[in-house]
């Protein structure tokens, strides 16, 4: 009977010590809202930013960058892909003054404002949209304010930009869409 009180236990113990390590790892003190003129939280991503249309990037905004905020980042993913979490669009050193990004970012390593574009998992640059090969898929566009820019080359993947991230994000939030192919 005691074996089986722990076996409940274990875990709400795993989740708790994940929940306490996401803090200490970004920092995470603020929150951002993001919106998009193009989609609703929870709402289905139009065609015109998918592999089935245009294939350019959503317009996104956001509030609540803190003012000590040196930059941006934005981390685009698929949590739903049959391989694992699929990396759509990672763009960082953004100007924490941006306030969001309009539509269509051209897929260059380095923007006019300074700002770089990683690779995503179609080994491309820049943004590339939803294009799940089956059933209805989540989309996150992630936006973390941190308290620096960051030493990190354009062409960056989604796992180097989280690591030079550790310890400078100051704020974050996200907006999620859907999309399935018809």
């Amino acid at each position: 009977m005691q074996g089986r009180r722990v076996v409940r236990f274990l875990p709400f113990l795993t989740l708790s010590a994940a929940a306490l390590l996401v803090p200490v790892l970004f920092r995470a003190a603020g929150t951002i809202v993001v919106t998009s003129a193009s989609f609703e939280e929870g709402k289905s991503i139009p065609k015109k930013h998918t592999c089935d249309g245009e294939d350019v990037s959503p317009r996104l905004a956001w509030t609540g960058v803190p003012d000590g905020a040196k930059s941006v980042a934005v981390i685009c993913d698929d949590p739903d892909a049959p391989a694992g979490t699929w990396v759509h669009w990672v763009i960082y050193n953004l100007p924490a003054d941006a306030g969001g990004l309009g539509e269509n970012v051209p897929p260059r390593e380095t923007l006019p404002d300074g700002a770089r574009q990683g690779k995503n998992d179609f080994g491309r640059i820049g943004y590339n949209g939803p294009c799940p090969p089956g059933g209805t898929h989540r989309y996150f566009f992630k936006v973390y304010a941190l308290d620096s820019l960051l030493d990190l080359p354009a062409g960056a993947t989604k796992a180097q930009l989280v690591r030079a991230m550790e310890g400078h994000v100051l704020a974050q939030g996200s907006l999620m869409g859907t999309y399935s192919r018809k």
